[in-house]
């Protein structure tokens, strides 16, 4: 098992990202550069957080024209897990991974804070080891993290199961108050039709350790271990 962390110009989470893979879930893990095809052999990629491109245009605009993005393009098409994170995010809905787009915040401010997001799904490589209903901690810091989509995008998302995560109150309730951006239906994580692309806001790369206040976020990687070791 190898997992891939692409970095790109402008990003600055790729070092936390591979921090989690190898010295806390102690697995092989490389970094993939933007402008290279060769994706090593790796059997999952993560898409990290940052400014890559330096966010120029449009946050994941220029990104999805990296080199690096069409080889997971035919990586995610085969069945391949790929989990973006923050910016990885917006790059996986700028390349068409994922549907949606992610619009600057609802008050206009980058938020940088502690939030709590509800699992609305397990059936997933990265939520496999979740509960349907269980309260995860994790930072969050974005300026466009405000996700939309079209009402027949929702419907289909919401009747496949695929949306992931939703922004709640400690105690898992949904409520407009929780919500930090103005994301629609509180959303805070998607997944493609195939289920093996997770796109999310909140940092389960910067809360995989107690040190940084919640480790809920290395339940996330381990999931998507466990789904590799269990092919």
């Amino acid at each position: 098992m190898k997992i891939g962390v692409l970095v790109f110009p402008g990003s600055n989470c790729d070092h936390d990202t591979y921090n989690v893979i190898d010295a806390v879930a102690h697995q092989p893990v490389t970094f993939l550069w933007h402008a290279s095809e060769d994706l090593q052999g790796c059997d999952a990629i993560l898409v990290p957080g940052g400014f890559a491109y330096g966010d120029y245009l449009r946050t994941g605009a220029l990104a999805r024209f990296a080199p690096i993005m069409g080889s997971v393009k035919k990586f995610a098409a085969s069945g391949g897990p790929v989990m973006g994170i923050c910016n990885g995010f917006q790059i996986l809905c700028e390349s068409g991974l994922l549907p949606g787009a992610l619009m600057r915040n609802a008050g206009l401010r980058y938020i940088c804070k502690q939030v709590h997001l509800r699992t609305e799904t397990t059936d997933s490589p990265f939520t496999n080891l979740l509960s349907r209903g269980e309260v995860l901690q994790m930072p969050i810091g974005h300026m466009e993290g405000n996700y939309f989509c079209d009402d027949a995008t929702l419907a289909a998302m919401k009747k496949a199961d695929r949306i992931a995560f939703r922004y709640s109150t400690p105690t898992g309730e949904v409520t407009p108050e929780a919500n930090p951006n103005g994301s629609l239906e509180n959303i805070a994580g998607i997944l493609s039709e195939g289920r093996n692309v997770l796109g999310m806001m909140p940092h389960p790369d910067r809360s995989s350790e107690a040190l940084l206040g919640s480790a809920d976020g290395l339940k996330l990687f381990q999931g998507l271990i466990n789904s590799l070791q269990t092919v």
